[in-house]
């Protein structure tokens, strides 16, 4: 019953209680601890880029696409930061991920991170919006637990980012550890920080300072379902 209450409120981009956001946050740690890195969804699936805390652009999509549960969702990452809706978008995402766990899909973003939150703005939207870092802290323990890709119709691999030299299947994206802060190099930051680019041949150096430029055509050829 609580966690129709949760949706109800969060819908209307109101902020739930700080036991409340206890209580979500460590159910959906159970939820997501039991997935894989790779999560497997079927189709019919939306699939759905960085939202960034632009609640009511999240609140269009679902009035576009479809509403949970009718709907397969898979959400790439970056819920949180720049937008002045961080707290509400992730938290209604995390309220449907545990009302319909399996048709609700969260891929871990490079924004979901507790070094960048604290940059980008999470971290101080929770500190205002709550007068303490309790919920921040609830909210990067959950990302923790997010999956790294999914994979829709045993066909399409969904990244938040990009690929990566270190691996060459989707078996090896299930063999990382993923339950940590995102490292500063590796397959598992590749994942969240490469870029797609046309204009080099093979594997390139990000001018972001994390993961690996690649072009569309060779990430497509290295990589397979």
């Amino acid at each position: 019953m609580e966690i129709e209450e949760q949706i109800e409120r969060l819908r209307a981009c109101k902020i739930i209680s700080e036991a409340g956001v206890q209580r979500l946050c460590a159910k959906a740690k159970e939820i997501l601890k039991e997935e894989e890195n790779v999560h497997h969804v079927p189709i019919p699936a939306t699939v759905v880029g960085d939202i960034h805390g632009q609640f009511y652009d999240l609140l269009e999509l679902f009035d576009v696409g479809g509403q949970v549960p009718s709907v397969n969702y898979v959400f790439m990452g970056d819920f949180v930061d720049r937008g002045y809706y961080s707290v509400e978008t992730f938290l209604l995402l995390l309220a449907l991920k545990v009302r319909y766990p399996k048709r609700v899909t969260l891929i871990r973003g490079n924004h979901e991170s507790r070094q960048i939150t604290q940059v980008y703005g999470f971290y101080d939207e929770c500190l205002k919006k709550y007068g303490t870092t309790t919920v921040w802290k609830c909210c990067v323990d959950v990302f923790d637990c997010l999956c790294l890709s999914a994979v829709v119709d045993n066909s399409v691999l969904c990244v938040h980012g990009g690929l990566s030299p270190s691996l060459d299947t989707v078996d090896q994206i299930q063999d990382l550890q993923r339950f940590q802060e995102p490292p500063h190099e590796g397959p598992m930051c590749d994942l969240m920080w490469s870029d797609p680019d046309d204009d080099i041949q093979g594997w390139g150096i990000s001018a972001r300072g994390a993961g690996a430029h690649t072009p569309a055509r060779y990430t497509r050829s290295r990589m397979s379902a």
